[in-house]
């Protein structure tokens, strides 16, 4: 029995995973090494990937900045009550339970176009939606949660005894957070960081909602690939995918690294 479920496990990670990737890895190269590069470097895919790695640098910074925060107040904010504390920690895993194409027409209906804000920041000539700035708050709303769930445990792990002895010996917060909590905690940031790059790469459906996908101006690789299969450009679509995959492959391989210096740290 033991070696059938063996056998089993097998064969459905052979069926979900190394079937797919060989099937798109022959798509890619269906063209030759020459359709795989011309696929990649058309002007529409080098902006494809150009938005993408734009929207991964800003929602990582946010992501840092503010999951730090959150995470901080969380675990530290005695100040915000026990029942508080517990909405705000429900409120962080909302991305888990909402659907990221919700996520992208709730964001649609806050500061679209035909909403009164949107309209005011429309005529400030600051577009949200089907722009730039709509897509890395549809990625971050996706990804918010990964930091925060990466760092708190590790504060509530360490205490926060040394961070009061450091404020009783006169150091300032930003101090003390300098030189007591992130030496703790910078393993676990980083961790999130990794989770959130590989996540914001791969994230779909939020930013085809508030992008609109338009060509040379809104539109990501993981759109891209989607806009190829629905004009059966088959291989076009595997040699994107197949790119971001590697980057994927590498991420994971950084994961793991990662994760054996937090467990040393």
């Amino acid at each position: 029995m033991k070696k059938l479920w063996i056998v089993l496990t097998y064969l459905v990670f052979a069926v979900l995973l190394v079937a797919p990737l060989a099937k798109m890895t022959q798509s890619a190269f269906a063209n030759g090494w020459s359709g795989f590069v011309e696929a990649i470097s058309r002007p529409e895919a080098l902006h494809a990937l150009m938005m993408t790695g734009l929207v991964v640098v800003c929602v990582t910074l946010l992501n840092g900045i503010f999951g730090i925060m959150t995470a901080l107040y969380l675990v530290r904010g005695k100040w915000l009550g026990r029942r508080l504390r517990s909405v705000m920690n429900s409120i962080v895993d909302l991305p888990y339970a909402v659907s990221p194409v919700i996520g992208g027409l709730m964001i649609v209906l806050l500061v679209g176009p035909d909403t009164a804000l949107g309209s005011f920041f429309a005529g400030i000539g600051f577009n949200i939606v089907y722009a730039f700035p709509g897509m890395v708050i549809a990625t971050l709303f996706v990804t918010f949660p990964l930091m925060v769930r990466e760092i708190m445990p590790v504060l509530e792990e360490i205490g926060d005894d040394q961070e009061q002895a450091s404020a009783t010996l006169g150091a300032y917060g930003w101090t003390t957070f300098r030189r007591v909590t992130w030496p703790s905690i910078r393993w676990g940031v980083a961790y999130g960081a990794v989770l959130t790059i590989a996540r914001s790469m791969g994230e779909f459906g939020a930013v085809l909602v508030v992008s609109g996908n338009i060509i040379n101006r809104t539109q990501t690789a993981t759109t891209l690939v989607y806009q190829d299969v629905e004009n059966f450009n088959i291989a076009a679509a595997g040699g994107i995918a197949l790119l971001l995959a590697a980057f994927s492959a590498g991420l994971l391989l950084l994961m793991e690294w990662t994760k054996k210096r937090r467990e040393v740290h």
